[in-house]
């Protein structure tokens, strides 16, 4: 800003020196220069800068490719290991040239390198580990992303598979993610073609932990996609262990339910959790039982059952069972309509059939069906009937349809509400064990799902070209770790000096577990000031003043608030 013989310039230091303490001790820019696929001498910028750049706008507020430089421009250089010089090269055309440098690379080889660096460095303890997995939806056709080798390399497939953001008319990629128990520190990711079946990437995800472990003692705990006897046996075998759900296809799981209709289980009360929003609601009461059904391949099966589960079966069924109802209603005013479009009883019984599937009510419903005729007269010509009048005689096909609720299969839910099993070959752990590693620690790998798309902003993801979208991904990573370990350091931190909360929320409000979300809000509006004549001779600097929780919160991370005193 120019008024008369001054010029004010302002840039955002923000969050960036935590950030950049991160980075550094992650090895980042050391990964990047040993990765990376030699410069090009014609090249103005180097790679390696442009990447380091995009790295800290996807942790820090993600934008789109052609405003990274825009973006870059509000902040101080040195933040961003560029010169002042080199600010006005940065563009989208060099930040996606930068991406093909890094598709070059042998990224696997760098995540390896990454994570056993992280592990040493942050201590992070390798006894445990969470895997899920999810989709990343695209917007486009991505018609070239058909797995074709692409500078010696293949690439992706984007189709269409089992959507997890409901959104099944866009192509997608799968996005594996395993996290450690211990912060839930992103400690493995890849990226799979989008029809890629969720059972068939556990071995190989077990086996790269394996490696990273250097043995198989190491809990491993996946949802029912990992309960396969292949991936189960591989484990097993080579002294693996393991925490998984049981599938509801398993047959064990029929015969379970089958016999709890004629027993009852000697249930064990393990826990008591308090209500999730209401502390003056009822507590959840979960209790547990071995499987008297044993498991097929001699694994240890647990029932459990919660009492808040029981309820919401219950409201589910209900619901499900009411919009069954209501669709029903619909189809049956159509036929009873004067101008009902139905004419066949295939056809009718097809849209019933639609009703129940889309509500999930066909376990619970009966619906009948009967057709009947309705005979309708008319006079083949105009005029006033007489006694040589000819009659026409048209006959039509009406339906009626009645529906009641199917008791038997309604009770048979009743007594099952509430119960889901685990299986397991940890015979030391306790029932409560079990279910805290499950139950507890598995929703963490969600979390980090929920990190990548909203918060960093990865999906919808408008790259077209599948080898700079693959990049990207890699970097995407980087950023989830990033978040992940801060957050960690953070939350040891207040646990060592016994701090129960910090008050990050808005009006002061106390946060119990900080988010490194929250901490780039508290620390984005810190910025430099440098005062200077027309000559450009620094009159006065303005350096960032720190509020106590900005403090504070460095103080946690052990960072000096000198930090913050950047140089340009």
């Amino acid at each position: 800003m120019e008024q008369g013989s001054f010029n004010l310039d302002s840039k955002c230091v923000g969050v960036l020196p935590i950030v950049n303490r991160f980075l550094q001790r992650l090895g980042f820019t050391r990964l990047l220069a040993k990765y990376l696929p030699p410069c090009d001498k014609r090249a103005k910028m180097n790679p390696a800068h442009a990447l380091e750049v995009l790295v800290r706008n996807i942790i820090i507020c993600r934008t789109p490719l052609y405003s990274v430089g825009e973006w870059a421009e509000q902040i101080v250089p040195s933040l961003l290991c560029m010169g002042d010089n080199q600010m006005h090269l940065l563009n989208d055309d060099r930040v996606g040239r930068a991406l093909d440098r890094l598709f070059e690379a042998d990224r696997t080889a760098m995540v390896t390198d990454l994570v056993v660096h992280m592990v040493k460095e942050f201590e992070i303890d390798l006894k445990q580990f969470h895997n899920d997995s999810t989709t990343l939806t695209l917007h486009g056709e991505y018609l070239a992303a058909d797995g074709h080798v692409e500078r010696g390399k293949p690439t992706l497939v984007a189709t269409f598979g089992h959507n997890k953001d409901h959104r099944p008319d866009l192509k997608q990629l799968l996005w594996i993610l395993t996290v450690s128990e211990d912060g839930a520190v992103p400690v493995q990711f890849k990226v799979a073609d989008g029809n890629t079946e969720d059972s068939t990437t556990h071995l190989e995800t077990w086996e790269v932990l394996r490696r990273l472990v250097g043995n198989a003692q190491f809990l491993y705990i996946a949802d029912s996609k990992l309960c396969t006897r292949e991936n189960l046996h591989h484990i097993a075998k080579a002294d693996g262990q393991f925490i998984t759900v049981l599938p509801r296809s398993r047959k064990e799981d029929g015969l379970f339910k089958q016999w709890l209709s004629s027993h009852t289980p000697e249930w064990q009360k393990i826990v008591q959790y308090p209500h999730p929003r209401h502390t003056d609601g009822p507590p959840d009461i979960v209790r547990a039982v071995e499987s008297p059904i044993p498991d097929t391949d001699g694994y240890r099966l647990i029932w459990y059952h919660s009492s808040h589960k029981r309820d919401r079966d219950a409201r589910n069924r209900q619901d499900r069972i009411l919009r069954a109802y209501k669709e029903l209603d619909g189809l049956k005013a159509k036929l009873d309509g004067p101008r009902c479009r139905y004419s066949t009883l295939e056809g009718v019984d097809r849209a019933v059939k639609k009703i129940l599937s889309e509500s999930g009510a066909e376990a619970w419903v009966n619906c009948e069906i009967q057709q009947w005729q309705k005979k309708s007269y008319r006079q083949e010509k105009r005029g006033r009937p007489g006694e040589d009048m000819r009659w026409r005689r048209k006959v039509k096909q009406c339906f009626r349809l009645s529906w009641e609720p199917n008791e038997e299969s309604i009770q048979a839910g009743v007594i099952s509400d509430g119960i889901f099993p685990l299986l397991t070959n940890r015979s030391d752990l306790s029932f409560l064990d079990i279910l805290a590693c499950y139950k507890s620690k598995q929703p963490f790998v969600e979390k980090r799902h929920e990190l990548l798309k909203n918060t960093l902003e990865v999906t919808p993801a408008f790259l077209k070209s599948i080898s700079r979208l693959e990049a990207f991904l890699f970097l995407a990573y980087v950023g989830v770790t990033v978040h992940a370990l801060m957050e960690r350091a953070l939350r040891k931190a207040m646990q060592d000096k016994e701090i129960k909360s910090l008050p990050l929320y808005p009006e002061a409000r106390d946060c119990t577990a900080p988010t490194m979300a929250r901490i780039i809000d508290v620390f984005a509006n810190l910025q430099r000031h440098i005062l200077s004549s027309c000559a450009k001779i620094a009159v006065q600097r303005f350096d960032p003043q720190l509020t106590k929780l900005q403090k504070d919160i460095i103080d946690l991370f052990g960072i000096s608030p000198r930090s913050f005193v950047v140089d340009s």
